[in-house]
């Protein structure tokens, strides 16, 4: 994996807790974070896409109380 262009999310600024993405080969995303980046998880743009928008419309917001 070290061969992948991770980017940092734009949202994470100057801190160290940080997401990053990396195009996986085919039409997949891969995702880690800063605090554990041997860890790294595989997924379709799609399925992001419905993920964000999720958390756009502040709907997993009952899982954090």
């Amino acid at each position: 994996m070290a061969d992948q262009s991770w980017q940092k999310s734009s949202f994470s600024g100057d801190t160290a807790n940080c997401i990053y993405l990396a195009e996986a080969s085919g039409d997949g995303i891969r995702i880690r974070e800063s605090d554990a980046p041997g860890i790294i998880i595989s997924t379709s743009p799609d399925v992001l896409r419905a993920l964000l928008l999720g958390v756009k419309a502040w709907e997993f917001d009952h899982l954090t109380t």
